[in-house]
């Protein structure tokens, strides 16, 4: 699949130090890694620095194993004056396990100047969003 030059991609192999007590991704280092894609994919996006703002939402749909390969993607859908939301998938996939979507969520992100002042954005192709 042809990805645009501000999604990212980022893989991860569940390993035993990721996982919790059942054998699965721990549900904070899920959250970590998606932080991170979003946080990449924003940064691309508004080529500044950003930061955080909040969690609008995330799911976990389904458990990833150890030993899976984690992929995640992360692409901007929404640009404000200086916020950006960015949607985050993630999909779990291992020769016996085949491949199934694991998480979802949507990141607010900041643009942000060298002081940590929100600053404006310069929009790329994505409709800038109204008020009304």
């Amino acid at each position: 699949m042809a990805l645009d030059q501000h999604t990212i991609e980022l893989r991860e192999l569940v390993l035993p130090s990721l996982a919790n007590h059942h054998g699965s991704l721990f549900a904070g280092h899920g959250l970590q890694l998606m932080s991170k894609a979003a946080f990449l994919s924003a940064r691309s996006y508004a080529q500044r620095e950003v930061v955080m703002a909040g969690i609008r939402q995330v799911h976990f749909l389904a458990p990833t194993p150890i030993g899976c390969e984690l992929l995640l993607r992360a692409s901007v859908h929404r640009v404000g004056r200086s916020s950006m939301s960015v949607a985050v998938t993630g999909w779990a996939q291992a020769p016996d396990f085949g491949t199934q979507e694991v998480l979802q969520g949507v990141f607010e992100m900041v643009a942000i100047d060298a002081g940590g002042q929100p600053v404006a954005l310069h929009h790329q192709g994505i409709h800038k969003e109204s008020t009304p």
